[in-house]
């Protein structure tokens, strides 16, 4: 299971990456096929107007266009010149370019991802941007390619949820934080149960929606690894329509989908710290 949705993420996003690159069209969790429409780009409501046109006018046109996140991290992280900032499944590169402007020449910011689209993508948008106190890594959230204790802030933007083994990607985020360090990600989560189905159909895993852990699930594992003042705040709402518009692109009926699914998604940004 877990290796199907790694490939079903992998696969979905390395088309995202192709097909801006090839300048078709802007990323997005919904499919041209859905009731989302033929363009996403408005109706998406995940990944619309996340970004103020101040930031967007600070990168590429092809970061934003290839941004498939659910929240802005980076304007509410509360980054600082000078420190080292890490975005687990980096995609584009705009949270990182965004994040290398914020924390300045004396900062540095990675990306991870491990998707060869999605990096080839994301150099050439740092390339065009000119900065470089950037560097793009290609690995696994699970597993993530920096020593201990090298980091000062985590961020990530709706690609935690997409991950089989959110605990070891939680665990590694705390591994490679400093003593002090924040963990300031947006990510979908859900506020209630949701039916098996749902949870189980690896195409939602890579759509952003049936891997989204419980908002007190999220918060268990954020404790369990050790980190302190561990918090959720909502950011975006997802309506019983939007939730039918998902579910429907995966062949699940309506019927089956719970009249109380309404709000049971969310978009949040999750805030921890590790101690000192």
């Amino acid at each position: 299971m877990a290796t199907d949705i790694k490939e079903s993420v992998r696969a979905k996003y390395g088309e995202a990456a192709r097909k801006v690159s090839g300048g078709s069209a802007k990323a997005s969790c919904c499919e041209p096929t859905s009731c989302c429409g033929s363009d996403a780009t408005a109706t998406d409501p995940i990944t619309a107007n996340l970004y103020e046109a101040g930031e967007a006018a600070l990168v590429p046109e092809n970061a934003i266009l290839a941004s498939l996140g659910c929240g802005n991290p980076t304007a509410l992280a509360e980054l600082k010149p000078g420190e080292t900032v890490l975005d687990l499944g980096s995609g584009g590169g705009i949270d990182v370019l965004l994040s290398a402007r914020r924390v300045g020449p004396t900062g540095k910011a990675y990306g991870l991802d491990m998707t060869d689209d999605m990096l080839e993508l994301a150099r050439k948008n740092q390339k065009e941007s000119g900065l470089e106190n950037v560097e793009f890594l290609k690995g696994e959230i699970e597993h993530i390619p920096l020593p201990d204790s090298s980091v000062d802030v985590i961020i990530s933007n709706c690609v935690i949820n997409l991950s089989a083994d959110k605990k070891k990607v939680i665990s590694e985020a705390f591994r490679v934080l400093k003593p002090g360090g924040r963990f300031a990600v947006s990510d979908v989560i859900r506020t209630r149960e949701v039916p098996e189905p749902v949870r189980k159909n690896v195409e939602l895993w890579a759509g952003c929606v049936a891997g989204a852990l419980l908002d007190r699930e999220y918060l268990d594992l954020l404790g369990e690894a050790g980190f302190e003042e561990a918090s959720i705040e909502t950011t975006r709402v997802y309506k019983l329509d939007d939730a039918r518009a998902w579910l429907a692109e995966a062949g699940i009926k309506a019927e089956e989908i719970p009249a109380d699914a309404d709000g049971a998604w969310i978009s949040g940004f999750v805030r921890a710290r590790k101690g000192r």
